[in-house]
């Protein structure tokens, strides 16, 4: 049996402007996608071509949805030729799975062959993404399907933005909302996930208070990404009110104990000005007593945070349920009781492989 190394720092991302050169081949080309307006009139100028090429090149990625430059007709046809090989970093979708309420779950083949998850979900003023941010997770929570496939590797911030672009295509109508809680770790890729967010906020027009980054939590990391001063929201996937259980359902947890999570959590909320979400899977008669509401309530009290709490949505290879309505009212009260700020996601599309990497599984 193989094992998949876990990563300890992210793999960095390259972001020089690459001239196109005779005999290099496409693979070995820096894709366009993910690149400013700034860098791709570089790139153009780089191919002896007018700068203003460049937001020409900018608009029919973002806006026009090409996939190759040899669709953007605007250009000679001459020149389309010379770069035709040249990658804008664009994948296909493998399969689709469409639920009754208009969730749709896609895998999305990219140039290696690798196959990755977004989620398209839809309500009639909004369209949100889930994307991925890496091939498989390295993380190996109990209760998560991807993890149960281990790690392949990171995504680069072109295949991050492209899960964006793809399912607006493929809906017809404008993305409103990005949640990186997809497959993968996003701080274990934080270089290549903040350039992912730059451009899917500059590039493709989507205000970062409407982007959410959730880590099942990092050492050291939360506060790096404090400095950032981002506009996004951080999620952090709590799921446990003691280290105890923490450590139960996820390996790494030994190594960030929970009490230095909140701690980083206070410092992120004085750095950025932006509270924490906590993400709280309940699982049956494990983690959703009103003991464990009252400990969640303990740790949070003092700071800026909110609680969303999930329901699990229950996968094959563990014994994990998913608990009533009864109980998780009796849990949001608990802590409504204790000023806590709280609210329920319950998951769409549970009919279509709904849990994070379910549907990659059953296709793999």
């Amino acid at each position: 049996m193989t094992t998949n190394p876990q990563p300890t720092a992210e793999q960095p991302a390259t972001e020089t402007v690459e001239q196109a050169k005779p005999g290099k081949s496409s693979q070995e080309k820096k894709p366009l996608l993910g690149l400013s307006l700034p860098e791709l009139t570089e790139w153009v100028q780089q191919q002896q071509q007018p700068a203003y090429r460049g937001k020409q090149l900018h608009n029919w990625i973002y806006d026009k949805g090409a996939r190759s430059l040899s669709d953007i007709t605007v250009f000679s046809k001459q020149w389309r030729e010379q770069v035709a090989d040249y990658p804008l970093g664009r994948s296909s979708i493998s399969h689709k799975s469409i639920a009754s309420d208009g969730t749709i779950k896609y895998l999305l083949q990219l140039t290696d062959g690798q196959i990755i998850e977004a989620v398209g979900i839809p309500t009639e003023k909004r369209l949100t993404v889930c994307v991925s941010s890496q091939v498989g997770c390295p993380m190996g929570c109990d209760f998560c399907a991807t993890g149960k496939g281990g790690f392949t590797r990171n995504l680069e911030t072109h295949e991050i933005v492209d899960q964006v672009l793809t399912v607006q295509e493929d809906f017809g109508r404008r993305v409103s909302h990005i949640v990186f809680m997809g497959m993968g770790e996003p701080l274990l890729n934080t270089e290549n996930v903040l350039a992912a967010v730059r451009s899917i906020n500059e590039d493709i027009g989507i205000g970062q208070r409407c982007i959410t980054i959730s880590t099942v939590g990092i050492r050291d990391r939360i506060p790096q990404l404090a400095k950032h001063r981002g506009q996004f929201t951080l999620a952090v996937s709590l799921h446990a009110s003691n280290q105890k259980l923490r450590e139960q359902l996820i390996p790494n947890a030994g190594g960030y104990p929970i009490e230095k999570i909140i701690a980083d959590c206070r410092e992120y909320v004085k750095i950025s000005g932006r509270r924490v979400t906590f993400e709280y899977i309940l699982l049956a008669e494990f983690n959703d007593r009103t003991q464990n509401a009252e400990e969640l309530a303990s740790l949070l009290r003092g700071f800026q945070s909110h609680v969303n709490l999930i329901p699990y949505n229950p996968i094959e290879e563990v014994d994990f349920k998913r608990p009533d309505r009864q109980r998780v009212q009796a849990f949001v009260e608990a802590l409504e009781k204790r000023h806590i700020a709280v609210s329920v996601r319950y998951s769409r599309g549970l009919e279509a492989d709904a849990a994070c990497g379910q549907l990659r599984a059953s296709k793999a």
